[in-house]
């Protein structure tokens, strides 16, 4: 087992790293290694990979397991994600706590009952990302608040919040749309494939997984029916007005029903790839990490594409379904 400590983290302590790795380190062979820049990251997980683990373990953000994720892209070596950021929704998503050395605890179980999923996830211009990627206004917001990372730590959703109302009234213009969707479906029936067409569109988050993020304890459900174990789903709005944007964002956070496919917002289900063309340059963000501007952003659903340890039962009911365990590899 190698354990990839993020130290800049804004919930890892020196002595949840300690308390950690003596959890870890009982019943399995424990490496420890730390990032030091971004992508950092992948490489130690692709090198981890390569010297034989059999499980690599992510202590750090949503970044940092994302980073893991690419470096582990269709390999046999397993994924664990422990929470260390401020959010960590993909952890969370699974079932495990939001506390680091709980969740710790919770892996080593789940490894000892075999509790290993083939996930899917999305690609974004060759990018894995495994909760969702957003472009347009939501990332636009991620971007305001990376600006801002050292009060990330301490702040944390208040931060979120603020930028989204700052990026609202003075980074966008909200009369001129960002971009144009063309998107593939599939019918998870009969397999037919189905073409779908957005114009115009000022906001889009493709999401391999539900919740889109987590507001304290509350989930934000724009598509419950995303999960490890479908295709992806696609949520689009045209209109940025207070009047639609408002009732929206309220909707997904006392239902659990999602986004509706009506008026000024698109619902999309089971989408196998979608191309996002800009209308001028647009940004993007991929598991709340900003990436900059793009003119174009492809988004491919890849199956069974990572292998990742869940905890064992996955019963709380605002959690992504994931695949039955498999029960063939022992870890």
């Amino acid at each position: 087992m190698t354990l990839i400590v993020n130290p800049f983290a804004s919930s890892v302590t020196r002595r949840s790293r300690v308390v950690i790795q003596q959890i870890l380190s009982a019943d399995h062979d424990l490496t420890v290694v730390e990032t030091t820049k971004g992508k950092h990251a992948i490489r130690l997980a692709h090198g981890a990979a390569r010297a034989g683990a059999e499980v690599v373990v992510s202590l750090g953000g949503d970044g940092t397991v994302n980073e893991v994720a690419n470096g582990l892209l269709h390999k046999n070596t397993v994924l664990a994600p422990l929470p260390g950021g401020s959010t960590n929704v993909f952890a969370r998503t699974l079932g495990y706590p939001n506390d680091p050395v709980e969740a710790a605890e919770v892996l080593v179980k789940a490894l000892a009952e075999r509790s290993i999923v083939n996930g899917g996830v999305g690609m974004a211009n060759d990018r894995a990302f495994l909760f969702h990627v957003g472009a347009g206004f939501d990332a636009a917001v991620v971007g305001r608040v990376e600006k801002r990372g050292s009060l990330k730590r301490y702040l944390g959703h208040p931060l979120f919040i603020a930028a989204t109302f700052a990026t609202w009234f003075r980074d966008i213009d909200r009369s001129s749309p960002w971009f144009s969707i063309e998107a593939i479906s599939q019918d998870p029936v009969d397999g037919n494939l189905n073409s779908h067409a957005i114009d115009n569109a000022q906001l889009a988050v493709a999401l391999n997984c539900d919740p889109y993020t987590f507001l304290g304890d509350w989930p934000l459900n724009l598509a419950p029916e995303a999960n490890l174990a479908s295709p992806l789903s696609i949520i689009a709005l045209q209109s940025l007005g207070l009047h639609h944007l408002g009732p929206t964002i309220a909707s997904s956070v006392i239902r659990d029903t999602g986004i509706p496919d009506s008026g000024r917002s698109s619902h999309i289900r089971d989408i196998t790839s979608a191309v996002l063309r800009g209308n001028r340059p647009f940004p993007f963000q991929l598991d709340g990490e900003f990436l900059g501007y793009v003119d174009e952003l492809r988004l491919e659903h890849r199956p069974s594409a990572l292998r990742v340890v869940v905890p064992t039962p996955v019963a709380n009911s605002s959690q992504s379904e994931v695949p039955e365990p498999e029960q063939t590899k022992t870890i």
